[in-house]
């Protein structure tokens, strides 16, 4: 099994590097839209991760900042490797989670 390019080699420094300045800076899932709490460890469903908004299995940067956002454990996992587009015909189409719905109630599931 071959370790993906954001846990090896010259990404992975870069991927730890953008990490920190992503939990330092972020507060909010950028999948959910709610407030994430740096305090909960995982594998807790609220804890915080980093996703890759363009998956690295669909041609995303694994280390690029632009291409890494906070967001909770679970909502991480249920995106998984989707990408999502804009439905609006208008606007130019964006690859990304940024436009899923923000209703799921991921708090039910932390008891």
């Amino acid at each position: 099994m071959a370790l993906r390019a954001d846990r090896q080699g010259p990404h992975r420094v870069a991927f730890d590097k953008n990490r920190k300045i992503i939990l330092k800076t972020r507060n909010t899932c950028a999948i959910c839209g709610k407030p994430v709490d740096m305090n909960i460890k995982a594998p807790a469903p609220l804890s915080p991760v980093i996703d890759h908004i363009i998956p690295v299995s669909k041609g995303g940067h694994p280390s690029a900042i632009d291409n890494l956002q906070l967001a909770h454990w679970t909502c991480n996992r249920q995106k998984s490797d989707k990408l999502y587009s804009n439905k609006v015909a208008e606007t130019p189409k964006v690859l990304g989670n940024r436009n899923l719905p923000q209703s799921t109630e991921w708090a039910v599931y932390c008891n």
